[in-house]
């Protein structure tokens, strides 16, 4: 907004129609909100001058550690000389689903200013959420029911009280309409994933034949238009062209020939898929067989998605504390960090 004010050419960048929507209005400008992939296409923002480059002066990634370093390529390719690269996002989440590490390189490689200027979000969610963030996993005190820990005993029942929390508690004790509640998961696979709770869920929520290809009008979907990018929508309807989606207000159509492979139903997802985008309120389910594979950046990405209330269903005892005090994550190993540098270093020279 300021950089606009002085007549700048500047624009913020989401990687989700939701992030654009949610930017538009807090910029009070949605002129100014353009989505990273419809920005390099062609189909949001300034477009391009005459050398191909963005025509704008300023941009500003917003989650920038959803960017892969393919994106991140394109992206900084397409910049003019002499324009400038803002990239904001929480070094404590997940990365991005796609190759490389871009924001953390880009951070550990101090080749650019760094200010920090993270405000933890308010309540119950930020105390528990910031805790995480430092490896401690804290009591935080809910007095309007912000936190909720529903322990179970297997995966089974893990189905069956997620189901139930959307379908009636939360509505009914938090005030969250159920379009307004993720579900989160650690995979796909397994007997709590998100094929067997997307089936559970299908059934009590929006039950019908699924004559579109698996899918009926009302269908909570998630689009992946191009690996590592997943896009939550709602089924609109099916016709010659093929699956017709409602994605945060933006129209899409999905191919028939691309139904299958690239659209899953969606009241559940990943932490990974849910990596960028936020909902009123969230229920995370940790079933048994998950125990082994968390660590502290998939808990903190997936109990940071939810505003306003969090359920946990938890099922895996011990396994939760620990991964959070003592497993960082996994280490990815890329080369931009080194490259990096030299630069750095030139730039601190006197």
């Amino acid at each position: 907004t300021a950089a606009r004010a002085l007549g700048l050419r500047a624009y913020a960048a989401a990687h989700t129609p939701d992030g654009r929507r949610r930017l538009a209005a807090t910029l009070g400008d949605p002129a100014a909100a353009v989505t990273v992939s419809g920005l390099l296409t062609g189909t949001e923002g300034p477009g391009r001058d005459g050398d191909g480059a963005l025509a704008l002066d300023l941009l500003a990634v917003v989650d920038a550690p959803q960017l892969d370093v393919e994106s991140g390529a394109v992206l900084v390719e397409s910049l003019a000389d002499g324009s400038r690269l803002v990239l904001s996002g929480d070094p404590g989440v997940l990365g991005s689903a796609g190759a490389g590490q871009v924001f953390a390189d880009v951070l550990a490689a101090r080749a650019c200013p760094q200010p920090a200027s993270r405000t933890p979000d308010p309540g119950p969610i930020g105390e528990l959420v910031s805790g995480i963030g430092i490896g401690e996993l804290n009591q935080v005190a809910a007095p309007g029911k912000e936190v909720v820990i529903v322990p179970v005993r297997d995966a089974g029942e893990a189905v069956h009280r997620t189901v139930q929390l959307v379908a009636d508690s939360v509505p009914r004790a938090i005030g969250v309409p159920v379009p307004d509640i993720q579900v989160i998961t650690p995979g796909h696979g397994g007997l709590a994933g998100t094929r067997a709770l997307n089936t559970a869920l299908k059934e009590r929520l929006n039950p019908g034949p699924g004559r579109f290809g698996g899918f009926d009008p009302g269908d909570r979907a998630a689009y992946t238009p191009e690996p590592g990018r997943t896009v939550p929508g709602t089924v609109v309807s099916a016709d010659a062209d093929g699956l017709h989606l409602d994605c945060a207000g933006t129209p899409v159509v999905v191919p028939k020939d691309r139904v299958e492979a690239s659209v899953r139903h969606g009241w559940a997802l990943t932490a990974h898929q849910a990596a960028a985008l936020r909902w009123p309120a969230v229920v995370v389910v940790l079933p048994g067989d998950a125990a082994g594979g968390l660590n502290r950046p998939w808990i903190y990405t997936a109990f940071g998605r939810g505003e306003r209330h969090l359920s946990v269903v938890h099922g895996v005892d011990q396994a939760l504390p620990h991964a959070v005090a003592e497993v960082p994550g996994p280490q990815r190993t890329t080369r931009l960090r080194t490259l990096l540098r030299p630069a750095a270093v030139r730039d601190d020279t006197p």
